[in-house]
């Protein structure tokens, strides 16, 4: 990834932009199956506190129909999800 080069250095608060300041790449293509283990998520368990939506740092996790899923294609497999998740909804289970 590269930085985008701005024409103007922020001064004031309003100038620093509100997104990031690198150009997309990382994310855009899938996973090229280098995964070990992938998150599991035990519906029966999760009550939709999206701890693990807020913790995941490649923004994988998400809410479908009022269920917490995640974007395998994505997904690196870091297990911070399962670490955050304070019942136990989130098992990793090895990549088949």
């Amino acid at each position: 990834m590269k930085p985008f080069l701005r024409e103007k250095i922020p001064v004031n608060f309003e100038d620093i932009p509100e997104t990031t300041s690198y150009e997309a790449g990382y994310l855009v293509t899938k996973n090229a199956g280098w995964r070990n283990v992938r998150p599991v998520i035990d519906t029966s368990k999760c009550v939709g506190c999206l701890n693990c939506y807020l913790y995941c740092p490649d923004g994988v996790i998400f809410k479908k129909d009022g269920k917490v899923a995640v974007d395998y294609d994505f997904c690196k497999g870091c297990g911070i999800c399962q670490k955050i998740c304070r019942l136990g909804a989130i098992e990793l289970e090895a990549e088949k």
